[in-house]
């Protein structure tokens, strides 16, 4: 549950730096006030700790192969 959670978060990151990107429009500062914003910061966090959480699924093995490995 909580790999999905990180992942969306890091989904919403990535859009918003796509924004930046192709369109110089930082989504989350313009929803949460500004960059600034103690709520942006706090959406900027968030996502960067989802980030940092999704560098550990990298490194997992997955169940699907663990499953397989045992059938053979």
């Amino acid at each position: 549950m909580l790999d999905r959670i990180a992942l969306i978060f890091t989904i919403i990151g990535a859009l918003n730096w796509g924004s930046i990107g192709l369109f110089q429009f930082d989504l989350v500062a313009w929803l949460f006030g500004g960059q600034d914003a103690i709520l942006s910061r706090i959406v900027y966090t968030v996502v960067a700790l989802a980030g940092v959480w999704c560098i550990s699924l990298l490194f997992r093995e997955r169940e699907s192969e663990d499953i397989i490995g045992e059938i053979k």
